[in-house]
């Protein structure tokens, strides 16, 4: 059931938020005959799964960085455990009963390794990858690529390496969206059309959520699963918002390119390791007579609702050279964008908020589509007052700043990252200016982030974006300076 006018209604829980990880909530609570709503605008303006190329990819994720971390290593181990709910989760969709197969695009994933990145990086990062396989004794391949079909990059950056990780796919993230909306009304859910303007709270209590159009939504719990946009709800409630790490956008643009159904397209997906402030570039077949193309990576005070045109060149651009020569004789069936939810210290924001009944479930990231099962089934535990199964805390949304690395080592990602960003991009400089570069860049990084905060540094990405952004530098101060007076 849809209701654009939810009025003379309570709910036990409204989940605010239609994206992946909102609707994989509200199914599981409605499966447990749970009186629930989720809310959300149609078009969903904001969202990261709308523009996904929806990889179910644990390991081929996994970067030096994630591993340098005991909150990376437990973000390792939770995608773990999601990769072995996905078949199920998918089955259980499919109310023909079936297997859910025809939502997977994708067979499984090839890694490559190609001569575009930075050692510090592509190279570091997959040999990560392949020793974080070998550790969880997950299978995969080494396989050359020259027999990677569909694959024709230009000859200057080929791939050196590759290997194939067979339980890695990845599926179409429209039917899937398509999927979880009428499971959920199947299993007595209903949708509420609309955005959220205000948190409504009495006595030290959640009571609802008032909507752009002047109605209010009640409810005994809410959860704030809306991605990125979930930051302005919580701003309506300024107490309880300076005590969690402030959200921002990692704005990604794909682009969803028509090709010849008369020939063959990836039966797998293609990518690279994450490099260069980003998801590895990757192709993921959608049909016959599309592939998906992704994606880039921007840090964003605020979520973007339309593409630029600066990434989305980046990426064609990348795509012609690193994967097949001949994409420019395509048509672009459309160009997406996309919010990941990113949190100011970089981990997700899961569970209880200092309101009581106001609950948080973003920040996830990369990793929002592929954990979605695993988080709304752990959710709906915490909900219910059941025992919990996996152990949460580090990423409790009331905290202070989690500082996984030294303020030394993350200039160190820093400068790395933005050095790699150039030579992905083709640029050309005097052999020595490299240097030169680097180490102008370390002294810049290290004396902005000493000024920035004399505690705590933000993770790599957020630091790149503050030093070059006075507006959002700014946003950095105050969310560190109000953490301080909430504590």
């Amino acid at each position: 059931m849809t209701s654009e006018h939810p009025t003379g209604q309570t709910f036990e829980v409204l989940v605010v938020g239609n994206g992946g990880l909102g609707l994989s909530l509200g199914l599981t609570l409605a499966r447990r005959g749970t009186k629930v709503a989720v809310l959300g605008r149609d078009d969903r303006p904001w969202a990261a799964s709308t523009a996904a190329g929806a990889m179910l990819g644990t390991f081929s994720e996994v970067t030096t960085t994630l591993l340098a971390t005991e909150e990376g290593r437990s973000k390792l181990d939770l995608g773990v455990e999601a990769t072995k709910l996905w078949a199920e989760w998918l089955a259980g969709l499919d109310d023909q009963g079936g297997t859910g197969a025809d939502l997977q695009v994708a067979d499984g994933t090839v890694m490559l390794l190609n001569s575009v990145g930075v050692p510090g990086i592509d190279s570091a990062n997959y040999t990560a990858i392949r020793e974080s396989l070998e550790q969880y004794g997950e299978p995969f391949e080494d396989i050359d690529p020259a027999d990677v079909e569909w694959l024709d990059p230009n000859p200057t950056t080929r791939p050196l390496k590759g290997m194939f990780l067979p339980n890695e796919h990845a599926v179409d993230a429209a039917a899937l969206l398509q999927r979880l909306e009428a499971a959920f009304v199947r299993a007595g859910g209903q949708l509420i059309t609309g955005f959220g303007e205000r948190l409504v709270h009495s006595g030290g209590r959640i009571t609802g959520v008032q909507l752009t159009s002047g109605d209010t939504v009640t409810a005994d719990q809410v959860v704030l699963a809306a991605g990125a946009a979930s930051q302005t709800l919580l701003d309506t409630v300024p107490e309880v918002a300076a005590a969690i790490p402030r959200l921002v956008s990692g704005v990604g643009v794909s682009v969803v390119a028509r090709v010849d159904p008369d020939k063959p397209t990836p039966r797998s997906v293609l990518r690279t390791p994450n490099r260069a402030f980003a998801c590895g570039l990757h192709v993921v077949p959608r049909s016959r007579s599309e592939i998906y193309l992704g994606a880039t990576n921007a840090i964003a005070a605020q979520p973007a609702d339309v593409p630029s045109v600066r990434d989305t060149t980046f990426l064609l651009h990348c795509a012609l050279r690193q994967l097949r020569r001949d994409i420019d004789d395509t048509g672009i069936a459309r160009v997406q964008v996309g919010n990941r939810p990113v949190a100011m210290d970089g981990f997700p924001l899961v569970g209880r908020t200092g309101l009581d009944g106001l609950w948080m479930m973003t920040g996830t990231y990369r990793d929002g589509l592929h954990l979605s099962p695993l988080l709304a089934q752990e959710m709906t535990r915490r909900l219910l007052e059941e025992e919990s199964e996996y152990d949460l805390s580090r990423f409790g949304p009331v905290r202070s700043p989690i500082q996984a690395q030294s303020r030394a080592d993350i200039v160190d990602t820093a400068v790395t990252h933005l050095m790699a960003t150039g030579y992905e991009d083709e640029w050309t400089i005097p052999n020595a200016w490299p240097k030169v570069l680097e180490a102008q860049l370390h002294a810049d990084f290290a004396r902005f982030a000493a000024e920035l905060d004399p505690e705590y540094t933000p993770p790599a990405e957020i630091l790149a974006k503050a030093r070059v952004s006075p507006g959002f530098a700014k946003q950095v101060r105050e969310y560190y300076a109000a953490g301080r007076s909430a504590a």
